[in-house]
């Protein structure tokens, strides 16, 4: 007899764990192929994975890295590795680390919750000296590089085959999904809110493939192997890790306009360039956050597919882009405004000046007048 467990016994899968850092303004991807390409580079391109209800206008650059062990907290686990490089400065790493045939659904979640819940640290180090070693290698197609320590992540289990035919109702109604996502590894039942909550946001296209999106990780279930699905959710994570980055970026420039301007207060300024310099900053960075805003806007556009359109639309949502959205704008609206005061005080300080000029020529005709007579 068949117990309840074989159903979700995966025979074809992978858990790919993606582990993305911001290294540039900005990566010349059409370089970045022709250095790849060389005859003496050490990296090699990756088939380029196309779909035609996906228009990308810079498509990422896709590097196979080769095999790795990937340095995990029950022990270092095999994974062919790779990168993809998008043109607005972000390098991810991806390992995909096969699911050994015959493991239950239920047998995955400590491993879930190794790489989603539980903090990585030899992980993500490994993944940021990936992107180094790679940084290094591409140095010339690198705009302005940095370094920044933030990161983001993110897990999709992808699971071709089940040892017996399962349809997505099925998986939804029956199979321990939710707990996998979330990583929970105690033998209690979730509560019907919590697990709902969790599997609100799925989709299926046929009876037998699904797609349950969650903040941190994802469960896909996709018989033909293609991977559109998981690209997906790479780019919107790549879109997250861009405005937390610029979040950041304007965190530490409000911070700084503010400390200048209090260090102007309790020096004289008449004739510093100080305000001219700040505002200078100031105007290059909002050109930046614009140029930003716009690449993320035409990164990826989805055609004649609703169905990965509601999913690309329930991404974005489960990672709350759009409040980050809003943190960004109301924050380079400030930026904006500041930038703004920064020219009336340059305007203000300019009439001074010119004033002061005028005083000036009127006394020293005075003077010149009183003199001659």
């Amino acid at each position: 007899m068949t117990g309840a467990g074989d159903r979700w016994r995966v025979q074809d899968g992978a858990l790919h764990v993606y582990r993305l850092f911001d290294v540039a303004d900005e990566i010349d991807l059409a370089r970045a192929e022709a250095i790849v390409s060389t005859p003496r580079s050490r990296l090699k391109l990756e088939p380029a994975r196309g779909s035609a209800a996906l228009e990308i206008p810079a498509p990422p650059l896709h590097i196979a890295l080769g095999e790795r062990q990937v340095p995990l907290r029950g022990g270092p686990r095999p994974a062919e590795a790779a990168a993809h490089l998008y043109d607005y400065g972000v390098v991810s790493v991806v390992y995909r680390l096969p699911i050994p045939p015959g493991s239950s659904l239920q047998e995955l979640a400590p491993l879930a919750e190794e790489v989603a819940v539980t903090p990585t640290p030899s992980l993500d180090a490994a993944a940021r000296r990936e992107a180094d070693e790679l940084c290094r290698a591409l140095a010339p197609t690198l705009t302005r590089p940095h370094a920044w320590e933030g990161l983001e992540t993110y897990q999709v289990f992808f699971v071709r085959r089940f040892a017996l035919p399962v349809t997505a109702e099925e998986l939804v109604a029956e199979a321990p999904l939710a707990k996998l996502l979330l990583g929970e590894v105690s033998a209690g039942a979730l509560s019907a809110g919590e697990r709902e909550d969790v599997l609100k946001h799925r989709f299926s296209y046929f009876a037998d493939d699904l797609a349950v999106v969650d903040w941190n990780s994802a469960f896909v279930l996709e018989p033909s192997g293609m991977t559109d699905i998981p690209d997906l959710l790479e780019f919107a994570t790549a879109h997250l890790l861009e405005l937390r980055y610029y979040d950041a970026l304007l965190d530490r420039s409000l911070s700084r306009i503010y400390d200048e301007l209090s260090a102007g207060r309790r020096a004289p300024a008449l004739f510093s360039p100080r305000y001219r310099r700040l505002q200078r900053r100031t105007a290059a960075l909002l050109l930046e956050l614009s140029e930003m805003t716009e690449r993320l806007e035409n990164a990826v556009k989805i055609i004649g597919d609703f169905y990965l359109a509601r999913l690309w639309q329930s991404a974005i949502r489960r990672f709350r882009l759009p409040a980050w959205q809003e943190t960004v704008l109301r924050k380079q609206q400030l930026l904006s405004g500041v930038n703004t005061l920064l020219g009336d005080a340059a305007d203000t300080l300019r009439g001074q000046l010119m004033e002061l000029a005028v005083i000036l020529l009127i006394l020293g005709e005075l003077l010149l007048a009183l003199r001659v007579h």
